[in-house]
Formats: structure tokens, C-alpha cells, sequence
């Protein structure tokens, strides 16, 4: 097993240069796949003529059905990417995924993973579908099962760094490191239909208020107020987006707002297929949510963003890439928790004032600078706001 810690510039590995098909690994949310899209762009350059499947779980394989640099896609709910423990325990289930992996006669695997991820189990999957070839990150003793081991630099790195590092290893780079989503054509014409009556001439914003882990989510009646205060001081029309599981809490929010407002408010929780949702983020002059995949979905397709940010993951490291975006968030002591439900009162994100959001959207949509006044008073109180471009 080769141990791989970093060379510039590195040549492919000569072992993949005869290389014809290659499994890619990200078992876990939408936003991961996305940000490892780059990473997957470099091995499309360093093998043009190899078939790039993506093994991915029912939600992250929804990016590379929009991904050109991808061949197709497997879906694979994996016991350990299973957070709050859905899964049945079903032997036959993780079978039949190695005997369709096994079918698919791989010539090597690159398994992506995040900085708390073992990559283990999916090698382990991996080497029993017979690949011959298993990369991956490991800070754990892989034994067999890896047949190049990477240890990334001990620095903080964003996760398109981590990919494009990984990939790196084995000597496949690439110059172009932008998101990769194409939105197809009928999915923006779907959408144009659907919103142009309502706009009026209205610019309007993606509001997404949902999010898998509830430590990361600000609080509904707050957004209740962001979007009253965006309909009111910008004059703008909202979409509020959600998958179909939530679709009550969109609903909840979309109630709560102010009667007057009402007109100006689209619900479209459970509506939208993912192709319709990107198209719709790709349209709108900007997307204020949390640290979740639509986040990401707006720097792939360079819509400006206000990111709700909790503090239970490093903003450095999970940040929108490549897009003009502001990041809102309260410090407080217990930052970088990566806690799933918050067990305190969640002041890292409630200490965000909804008039600070709409500041912030304001700044990105005009070009206006932050009332000062107010900046004034957030830096007392502890908020902050990441400017980046």
C-alpha cells in the first residue's frame, strides 16, 4: 500500500493509466456531493476516455444526474452514513450492492469522505466487489483495503480542497475548480412559466428554511420575520423552498406571515424536482438558508447567498465556494460542536437578527454598504458577518 502525503504537480499514477472504468464514492448529503464536484472534473481530465460512475446516497445522487463529468450514477443507502439510525438491519440489502459493484467489473475506486468520516467501510465494500484499485483519505490503519492511502495536510482545508487534494494523489488535477451542475433547459423554461406571472417585474429570492440537522436550522419564526422584512424593505417576491418532508414547516412559515405580504410569497415545499429546484436558485437574485445543500446549489450556479451558518461545523471548511456570499452567525464558546441538535438555546444562529439578514441580502443585491449604525451594534453584541466574494 502506497501512503501518499502531497507532491505538486504530480504526474498520474502509472497504475491508472490503463484504467477504463472508475467508481467515485460520497455516501452522504447533497452538499457534499456538490462540493466534490471539482474533484470529479479532475479525474474526468486526467482519464477522458474512462466511464465515471458515482455511487452516492438517493439524495446526493440527484447532483450527478447533473453532473457532464459523470457516466451514471448508483444509489446506495449505507448503514454508516444512517445518522438517525432509519435503517433496517438488512444483510441481504449490503449484498446485493456488492454483487452490483462486483458486476460492474471497476478497475479502481476513489472513496470521498469528510473530516470526520472514516472511509473504511466504503474501502471495505469496495475490496469486496473485487476493485483492484481503493484510494482514499485515512488517519485510521486501512490495511488491505486501501491500495494508495492519503493523508491530507494537517491544516484547515475546504471540502473542494479535500477533493481536489485526494484526488491529487494519484496525480489527477485540474485548473478548473468551480461547482459542476448543469441545469437543463426545460427545467429553467419550467420555471420561468410558473414564475413570471406571479413576479410582476419583481426581482425574487430563494428563501430555504430546512435543513437535516436540526443544530443547524434558524428558527422558523425568525424566517417568518426575514421574509416579511424582505417583502417589505426590498420589495421583492419570495419562493420558499423544501423537500417533501418539509413541507409542514414551510407551510407553518409561509402562514405566519403578514396578510399584506401574503401575495408576494410562493410555497414550494415537496413541488419541485431537483432539476426545477437548481433552475429556480440559478434565476433568483439571491438565496438566504442555512449550512445545507440549496447553499451550495446557489455557488454552483453563482446565485449570491446569505448563509444562516451555525457554528457546529468550521466556515472555513463548509462555506459557499466561489460565489459572492455573506456568512451570519453568533460566536459563542461551544463553536465547532458538530452537533446534530443543539443543547443549548441555539445562540449561534437566534442571535442573528432578521434585520441583519435583510441587511445582508440588501448589501448583496445593491451594493450598498451595512448600515453602519447597525454594524455598529452587532460587533457589540457579538454577531458576525463574513464578507466574501
Amino acid at each position: 500500500m502506497e501512503t501518499y502525503h502531497g507532491r505538486e504537480n504530480a504526474m498520474l499514477d502509472e497504475r491508472w493509466r490503463s484504467v477504463r472504468k472508475v467508481l467515485l464514492v460520497r455516501l452522504d448529503n447533497l452538499g457534499d456531493v456538490l462540493l466534490m464536484t471539482p474533484a470529479f472534473h479532475a479525474v474526468r481530465q486526467a482519464l477522458p476516455h474512462a466511464s465515471i460512475t458515482l455511487l452516492a446516497g438517493p439524495v446526493g445522487a440527484q447532483v450527478g444526474r447533473l453532473d457532464p463529468d459523470l457516466d451514471s450514477v448508483l444509489v446506495y443507502q449505507a448503514p454508516w452514513m444512517d445518522p438517525w439510525h432509519k435503517l433496517p438491519l438488512d444483510a441481504e440489502r449490503e449484498q446485493r450492492m456488492i454483487a452490483r459493484l462486483k458486476e460492474e467489473r471497476f478497475d479502481g475506486a476513489i472513496i470521498f469522505t469528510s473530516f470526520r468520516q472514516s472511509p473504511l467501510p466504503a474501502a471495505y465494500l469496495c475490496y469486496l466487489a473485487e476493485i483492484p484499485l481503493r484510494v482514499a483519505a485515512s488517519i485510521d490503519g486501512p490495511g488491505s483495503l486501501l491500495t494508495t492511502r492519503h493523508k491530507h495536510p494537517e491544516r484547515m482545508m475546504h471540502e473542494v480542497q479535500r477533493g481536489l487534494d485526494l484526488v491529487g494523489s494519484i496525480g489527477m488535477t485540474t485548473q478548473e475548480q468551480d461547482l459542476v451542475l448543469r441545469v437543463p433547459q426545460s427545467a429553467r423554461e419550467e420555471i420561468q412559466q410558473r414564475l413570471s406571472p406571479l413576479l410582476q417585474g419583481r426581482p425574487f429570492i430563494v428563501v430555504h428554511p430546512g435543513c437535516s440537522m436540526p443544530a443547524r436550522t434558524y428558527p422558523p419564526e425568525m424566517y417568518v420575520q426575514v421574509i416579511n422584512l424582505l417583502i417589505e424593505r426590498l420589495q421583492v417576491f419570495v419562493a420558499v423552498t423544501g423537500g417533501p418532508e418539509e413541507q409542514e414547516l414551510v407551510e407553518g412559515i409561509v402562514r405566519q406571515v403578514a396578510p399584506e405580504n401574503r401575495a408576494s410569497v410562493l410555497p414550494l415545499a415537496g413541488v419541485l424536482p431537483f432539476d426545477q429546484l437548481c433552475a429556480l436558485i440559478q434565476q433568483a437574485a439571491l438565496t438566504v438558508t442555512n449550512n445545507t445543500g440549496p447553499m451550495h446549489i446557489s455557488a454552483a450556479v453563482k446565485t449570491p447567498v446569505v448563509a444562516l451558518f451555525a457554528l457546529t461545523n468550521p466556515p472555513e471548511q463548509w462555506g459557499p465556494w466561489r460565489v459572492a456570499h455573506r456568512l451570519l452567525y453568533h460566536d459563542v464558546p461551544c463553536r465547532i460542536c458538530y452537533s446534530r441538535i443543539c443543547p443549548y438555546q441555539h445562540e449561534c444562529l437566534r442571535l442573528v437578527s432578521p434585520e441583519q439578514v435583510v441587511m445582508a441580502a440588501n448589501e448583496l443585491l445593491t451594493g450598498a454598504p451595512l448600515d453602519e449604525e447597525t454594524l455598529l451594534e452587532s460587533v457589540k453584541g457579538g454577531n458576525h458577518v463574513a464578507n466574501r466574494a
